[in-house]
């Protein structure tokens, strides 16, 4: 799916690219090849995924922005002082505009872009002017114009395609987390659990953000006031979102505990049945996006409903052994299949998604904002201390400024590629930044020694510039995923439209070399001084965050009770809502490994916390699994009781970590109600074994709490 993304973005850029350079040819007029090269970029690179309507829209806002940016560096450059100031100042209110959403993130970065790229395009020697020429401003404007319109073209042609891709990656990554969570269902002793539930921690974070990127995609064509009749494409594909929903929500769903289960079932094969079953629903759920890529009919394999039945028969099979040490595990198994064929019924309604019984309340949570007064109240929310978009903001606006000084000591001419260098790799977080430095320089380098190679083999203009029409296009296509290949691209772009437009494009390569490591080193330095956003000193705040999502889930659950399962928007939205917040535990916890040794004091107890944390959600998704049969049981009144005790005591935990307040004493109370309704044993309470494990998770994550408490900040 990413090489047919990565086609038609190429195809647009190439369009785009080859167009300019053809028509600069015909015209005679190859030094304003880099202007409008330069505004296709900058263009490009503010561009979201939209509708033709929504794309429109955004390109006036992106253009109206570029205007104001450009003809202010056209009145500023020639003073260097106003034209610091100025960079800082919109540098840091365009950072900030990013917290309204991330369409107006992408046109605040590039914006910020645009200040620079105008900045280079009049620098002495870039010989952008000349008898007739436009203005710089206006040239940029126009190559940003040109591919604004080509993408709401495409946007008009294909409306529907980036949502086919983003659900085709959407349930890819739901096979890839299936499949990882069958190797928990391996009956081997001593098995590293641990590890494994940490890595399907990780991979349900992947599974979390391609949910709200598809999520995203169906706002962004059903408009902000959507039509609840929706029919055709755009029901296949909320329908599509709703299974994938589903589905996830059952495959991250824990009924037993796997070392408990792999002790008593030691000389059974029901635990590698099991383990077959997901590996084949993984299996379907890639097919599917393979269906969805190429556009054909899904239809899931026999092998799948055979190997369901395997697994009947292998528990009936132990339940007739009649032996008392397995009542328990087999309760679990049972309530197990039962998920795993409701599982088996999502994927094979996924051949159908537009037949079949329909959501009560297919309507979606929009998280945007609908008004300047909600824009407006989500950009004040980050203007206190520890807001991380605001520290970021004051971060690169000040690492700006201290390339332009360094520019000016260096090379006032020439030198802005320091300040290009800061802007793209001083990121968010320290072991992001970190990582972007080493790819940019190596980038840069490869870059260079390629451009002196093809420089050498193609001295021809007519060679050269049709390799620079390939490298752009190299350049975007690679831009996401290969960072080191991208920069390559854009150096060797660089050089070659200098040596279009200047014949000397070898007296750039050493410069282009020192600037990069100067940009470097300064965003690197900002990093370590500018306001630190350790992960580590806000992770008490990311934690309470999930543990009271996660209350707020489990009341969810409960609340259905009277009339059974209803996948309405409240019940949806708690539990989108405890799945975000435990991806972005998971998330700031992998930048916190990558941290200085002397920031990561948190970070043992922070991974047993993203253990404890998406445990407990397993917990909770199986019990929200089985909501169809919650209702009907006569151990309702103590469940209830129990699954009040066991959110009013996550709700404790949350506030008194985010306050970092003691923790109130627990009397144990959600506790013993589970452990009498486990007693219990009737056939009845089974969908309540989910319900006693989330309590007898409670005692482990109190205590991990209560060290993250103990520890200083």
């Amino acid at each position: 799916m990413r090489a047919q993304n990565a086609w038609a973005y190429g195809l647009r850029i190439t369009i785009a690219l080859g167009a300019v350079m053809a028509l600069c040819w015909w015209q005679g007029r190859l030094p304003q090849v880099i202007a409008l090269f330069l505004g296709i970029t900058v263009s490009a690179l503010a561009e979201t995924d939209d509708s033709w309507r929504g794309r429109t829209r955004a390109l006036l806002a992106t253009l109206l922005c570029f205007a104001l940016v450009a003809f202010g560096v056209e009145a500023l450059i020639r003073q260097p002082l106003g034209f610091v100031l100025a960079l800082v100042l919109f540098t840091f209110a365009f950072t900030l505009l990013g917290a309204v959403g991330e369409r107006y993130r992408a046109i605040a970065s590039a914006s910020v872009i645009l200040a620079l790229y105008t900045a280079i395009s009049m620098a002495p020697g870039a010989h952008t002017a000349q008898p007739g020429a436009w203005p710089v401003p206006a040239l940029l404007l126009a190559g940003a114009a040109w591919y604004g319109l080509l993408s709401v073209a495409w946007c008009a042609l294909f409306p529907h395609a980036p949502v086919r891709q983003n659900l085709a990656t959407l349930f890819e990554q739901l096979g890839a987390y299936l499949r990882l969570k069958a190797s928990l269902f391996e009956p081997v002793r001593a098995v590293d659990l641990e590890r494994r539930r940490m890595a399907l921690a990780q991979t349900n974070g992947r599974v979390v953000a391609s949910l709200n990127t598809v999520k995203e995609s169906l706002f962004n064509r059903l408009g902000p006031k959507p039509d609840p009749r929706v029919d055709g494409e755009m029901l296949r594909h909320m329908n599509l979102y709703f299974i994938a929903q589903d589905i996830h929500e059952r495959a991250s769903s824990s009924h037993y505990r796997y070392n408990e289960w792999a002790q008593t079932l030691f000389h059974s094969d029901v635990l590698y049945r099991c383990q077959r079953v997901l590996g084949l629903q993984g299996a379907a759920c890639s097919q599917l996006a393979e269906a969805l890529r190429q556009r054909q009919p899904f239809a899931p394999h026999a092998e799948g409903a055979r190997a369901m039945e395997d697994l009947r028969a292998a528990i009936d099979y132990l339940a007739a052994q009649q032996q008392p040490a397995w009542q328990r595990a087999l309760r679990s198994l049972r309530a197990l299949v039962r998920n795993l064929s409701t599982l088996d019924a999502q994927i094979a309604a996924a051949a159908h998604p537009t037949g079949g019984s329909k959501l009560a309340d297919p309507s979606l949570f929009n998280r945007r904002p609908r008004t300047l007064a909600e824009a407006w109240a989500r950009i004040r929310a980050q203007l206190h201390p520890s807001a991380p978009l605001l520290r970021h903001a004051l971060r690169l606006s000040l690492a700006l400024g201290a390339g332009f000084v360094a520019m000016q000591l260096t090379d006032p001419v020439h030198g802005w590629w320091i300040l290009l260098t800061t802007l793209f790799v001083c990121l968010p977080t320290y072991g992001a930044t970190l990582a972007r430095v080493g790819q940019r320089i190596l980038g840069t380098v490869l870059g260079l020694v390629a451009g002196w190679a093809l420089l050498r083999l193609f001295p021809g203009l007519p060679a050269q510039a049709l390799i620079t029409v390939a490298v752009g296009v190299l350049f975007f296509v690679t831009r996401t995923q290969h960072y080191v290949t991208a920069t390559a691209a854009i150096t060797l772009l660089v050089l070659l439209c200098f040596q279009q437009t200047t014949g000397n494009a070898y007296a750039l390569i050493w410069p282009r070399m020192i600037d990069t490591v100067i940009g470097a080193a300064i965003a690197t330095a900002a990093m370590l001084l500018v306001l630190p956003d350790w992960q580590g000193r806000r992770l008490h705040l990311l934690v309470a965050q999930a543990i009271g999502a996660h209350a707020a889930y489990l009341r969810e659950i409960m609340s259905q009770y009277a009339e059974g399962k209803d996948d309405d928007l409240d019940y949806r939205l708690a539990r989108r809502n405890a799945h975000n917040a435990d991806a972005a535990l998971s998330t700031a916890l992998s930048q916190l490994l990558l941290e200085p040794r002397a920031v990561r004091r948190h970070a043992r107890v922070g991974m047993q916390l993203l253990l404890l944390s998406h445990t407990l959600l397993n917990y909770l998704s199986a019990l929200g699994a089985h909501r169809d049969k919650l209702f009907q049981s006569e151990s309702h009144p103590l469940a209830t009781e129990a699954a009040g005790q066991a959110a009013d005591a996550l709700e404790q935990m949350a506030q008194a970590l985010k306050t970092r307040q003691p923790l109130p004493a627990d009397h144990g109370g959600a506790a013993a109600l589970a452990l009498e309704l486990e007693q219990r044993g009737d056939a009845l309470a089974d969908p309540f074994s989910p319900l006693v494990l989330v309590c007898q998770q409670l005692e482990p994550l109190r205590g991990a709490c209560l060290q993250l408490l103990a520890e200083p900040e």
